[in-house]
């Protein structure tokens, strides 16, 4: 399922797993529950949260970024992506 909302594309990967893209930039984030934990850089570079979840969480991450390095950022850096889709 994918919807649009204000050049934001967001694709259900399955049970609490979303991928939200963005117009014209090359940023995607990752979303499992509520909480985004993994992205996609404007750079290209992956990044992953440092937060310890749940091993569903973990799970998702993982499968996600299917074996691609990642750099481990604080949660507080993948929050600040939620608080402006919150805008």
């Amino acid at each position: 399922m994918t919807s649009s909302l204000k050049g934001v594309k967001i694709q259900n990967l399955g049970a609490n797993k979303l991928e939200i893209y963005f117009d014209k930039s090359n940023l995607i984030l990752f979303q499992s529950y509520e909480t985004i934990v993994a992205a996609r850089l404007e750079n290209l570079d992956y990044v992953r949260t440092s937060t310890k979840w749940s091993r569903t969480t973990t799970r998702h991450i993982n499968k996600w970024l299917e074996g691609v390095e990642a750099i481990e950022k604080p949660q507080s850096f993948f929050d600040k992506f939620s608080k402006l889709l919150k805008k």
